[in-house]
């Protein structure tokens, strides 16, 4: 697969086109924005040249890279001889249903059709196409020219060859794909994430402790050994008895709605978006917001830079 399209060129489809291009691949971008299109092809250059000054990426390669990568605000164009498709459009089932539909008459069934999206299940979203076997769920995170996690989630009528295809070409293209077996709401990644975020919040609105405090927890104490000791490694680490002791007290006492947090939904009300307004569960100033952005920046280009050179 060496020809892509990516229908949208938002965040995370003009990411996926920097990544898929730096690496060779032939792609089209598409929106029905023209503006968004004009400032994806922008903001790739800016990516790669921040990268470059890292030393990661040569400033040499930018433009061939950039090159790689038409632009188009047709979807038939966009699509035309294909071996891949990936949609990166709004998170809504709607949209998303009635696009594949028509990627599955404007492709041919050996296309393989993705979705990037982070929660939606695949089944779902292909429920209107006629050839749904060849309909998967690749998951990347932000930045996913950053980030190397790829989700390749297998939908009820996937076949394991659309899976298999997907994931060696993810792993070619520099990512580090993971198949997801089973087509459940936010897959593993969100669901684990969202399930920490749900108990977070709870802290909160409880009045446990403020924001701040249990950020810090997180930074400053467990999520030091997330990025080398994965949760059921450690549970293994510590034994699988002391676990079931723990989780024999504790889990009675965790955060089990199934409803958003009164006081998350209170926010929005108000206004109180976070960085979009400055106020969320804490205040913040431009000049926060942007060291904030800056240091997840620099710290996942470290991470990037310590794995090339080990």
């Amino acid at each position: 697969m060496r020809k892509v399209a990516i229908i949208g060129a938002g965040l995370m489809g003009h990411g996926i086109a920097q990544v898929l291009a730096v690496h060779g691949c032939t792609v089209t971008l598409m929106d029905v924005n023209e503006d968004i299109l004009e400032q994806a092809r922008e903001n790739i250059r800016a990516n790669l040249t921040l990268l470059a000054g890292y030393g990661l990426g040569h400033a040499g390669d930018i433009e061939p890279a950039i090159g790689r990568i038409a632009s188009t605000s047709v979807l038939q164009t966009a699509v035309s001889g294909a071996d891949l498709v990936i949609e990166a459009v709004l998170e809504r089932l709607d949209i998303k249903q009635d696009l594949f539909k028509q990627l599955d008459t404007l492709c041919s069934p050996e296309t393989i059709l993705a979705s990037n999206t982070s929660v939606i299940s695949i089944s779902e979203i292909s429920r209107s196409a006629q050839y749904r076997d060849r309909i998967v769920g690749t998951h990347f995170w932000n930045p996913p020219y950053l980030i190397p996690l790829v989700e390749v989630i297998k939908g009820a009528e996937t076949s394991d060859e659309t899976v298999e295809m997907t994931f060696s070409f993810l792993k070619d293209m520099g990512k580090h794909p993971v198949k997801v077996w089973r087509d459940v709401p936010g897959f593993v990644g969100n669901r684990l994430q969202h399930s920490l975020w749900r108990e977070a919040l709870s802290i909160v609105e409880q009045g446990i402790a403020d924001a701040a405090t249990v950020d810090e927890c997180v930074k400053f104490g467990f999520g030091l050994r997330l990025p080398v000791l994965g949760p059921l490694e450690n549970v293994d680490m510590v034994g699988t008895d002391l676990t079931l002791n723990i989780h024999s007290y504790i889990l009675r006492h965790l955060e089990r709605s199934q409803e958003p947090s009164a006081l998350l939904a209170e926010k929005v009300r108000h206004g109180e978006l976070g960085f979009k307004t400055g106020k969320g569960y804490q205040d913040w100033t431009p000049e926060q917001i942007r060291a904030s952005r800056e240091r997840l920046q620099e710290y996942l280009i470290a991470v990037i830079k310590n794995k090339n050179d080990s």
